[in-house]
């Protein structure tokens, strides 16, 4: 299946990472990795109805990195002739001849490296014709449309659809690689009303992803999900500045959860650039949080058998009864800090937090009722956030939520605090699971936070 949608096999990719490597050994490279991939996809978009864009894109690069004991280079081409790699391969040895020595790199060593990953099943390629996606788009356009005479404009809506394979090989003895597909719709209906001081517009915004084109949503459902949101925003006021417990919106929780993996990743913490410095089996979150990395799990996006260094991956425990369990390391990193990479190199793979306190079948609704009042966020703006302090402070759009009621929008407002704080007030996470890119989590409750209005 993989060589009909391919122009590259497997097996030539592996044959051109096995001669660029012989090439780098015969240059004088003591160490030497190779990545190579290609893939393809499409992207169109429509507004109103009409196309706004189609993108087809056929891409293919390798990449070559050279080591001259601890000096590194690295070059790439996208033409895969034997003059071209030839010449790729001398650029990465002439910039590893000038480079200064850095006694921390160097690939990860043999022992941990994945030899016989296994398939995870991340490959579902999509034959969608541009017609087809249009049709699609137009189909999650129509039904915004159709909840209400008040969708009055559109930001347009997306279809997208990615396939790609590539193949990594290093001195160390590493061979392996895998296809994998990524696809998407999305649809952001505008709704509007007119008051005596002119019309009142309101956008949001939803969408659906998933490696498998059957696992998607329906795009109707996508339309009139995201233009009944649109349409809960209209008559939005702003608040007074107080302090009130808040609930990041699922979608959201997943950026706060973000926030963590920064703080606790290697960069950080060797540049000594985050909040968490030092936090390694110290008590981060409350006792009823535990966060866990599965980076095995079939077909999510989260998932892989290796990292970009090609170390194995493993299933572990981040966060246990509030407590730091590990961090988040390639090898670069944990030599850096006197430690053993963890396999993250590239990044965190999939994770999911939740709380013990979480009751089976629970909802936003619960959530609300546990809250009673304060405040509900579904929209955040602005970059204020600090990792060295962990100070946090974004302009917010949200809900005020009374007697676990939502009561209006809220709009014009910001919201303050501290993510070591934050993350120590959570009361619970919503059973409101969802899944945005590597992350998992439901909507997240805090006791307490500022809120800024007029």
């Amino acid at each position: 299946m993989t060589k009909k949608i391919f122009t590259y096999s497997k097996e030539q990719f592996q044959q051109i990472i096995k001669d660029t490597l012989s090439d780098a050994k015969a240059l004088g490279a003591t160490d030497a990795a190779v990545e190579i991939s290609e893939g393809h996809g499409l992207s169109i978009s429509t507004r109103c109805g009409e196309i706004e864009t189609i993108e087809q894109s056929v891409d293919k690069s390798l990449g070559v990195s050279i080591y001259l004991g601890q000096k590194k280079g690295n070059a790439s081409t996208s033409d895969f002739s034997e003059a071209s790699l030839k010449r790729t391969v001398q650029a990465a040895y002439d910039i590893a001849r000038f480079t200064a020595e850095d006694p921390f790199a160097g690939l990860a060593e043999g022992d941990l490296l994945e030899l016989s990953p296994k398939d995870l099943d991340l490959f579902h390629p999509w034959e969608l014709s541009v017609e087809e996606a249009v049709e699609i788009a137009r189909k999650a356009e129509d039904a915004s449309f159709a909840v209400s005479k008040r969708i009055t404009n559109s930001d347009g809506a997306t279809v997208a659809s990615n396939q790609a394979h590539f193949q990594m090989g290093t001195t160390k003895g590493f061979l392996a690689g895998y296809p994998f597909s990524r696809h998407f719709i999305s649809c952001a209906p505008i709704a509007s009303q007119n008051k005596k001081s002119g019309s009142v517009m309101q956008r949001d915004d939803w969408y659906t992803s998933s490696r498998i084109p059957q696992a998607l949503a329906k795009p109707e459902e996508i339309g009139a999900y995201a233009a009944k949101r649109a349409l809960s925003r209209l008559n939005a006021r702003s608040i007074k500045t107080r302090k009130c417990p808040v609930i990041f919106e699922a979608p959201l929780a997943a950026g706060l959860l973000g926030s963590f993996v920064q703080a606790v990743s290697g960069g950080s913490l060797y540049r000594k650039s985050s909040f968490l410095l030092d936090s390694l089996g110290k008590q981060v979150f409350p006792k009823h949080i535990q966060i866990d990395e599965d980076p095995h799990r079939p077909r999510e996006t989260g998932s892989t058998p290796f990292d970009d260094e090609g170390v194995k991956t493993k299933q572990r425990v981040v966060v246990d009864d509030g407590k730091l369990q590990g961090y988040f390391l390639s090898t670069y990193s944990a030599r850096k800090l006197g430690m053993q990479t963890t396999g993250n190199s590239g990044g965190s793979h999939h994770l999911k937090l939740r709380s013990n306190l979480t009751p089976l079948n629970h909802t936003l609704d619960d959530l609300l009722k546990q809250m009673g009042t304060g405040l509900l966020v579904t929209e955040v703006m602005g970059q204020g956030v600090n990792y060295v302090t962990g100070d946090y402070s974004r302009g917010a759009f949200g809900y005020w939520v009374e007697n676990g009621q939502i009561c209006y929008p809220v709009e014009e407002i910001t919201i303050a605090g501290n993510l070591k704080d934050m993350f120590m007030n959570i009361a619970t996470i919503g059973g409101d699971a969802l899944v945005r890119g590597t992350k998992e989590t439901g909507s997240i409750l805090i006791n307490e936070m500022m809120i800024g209005g007029n």
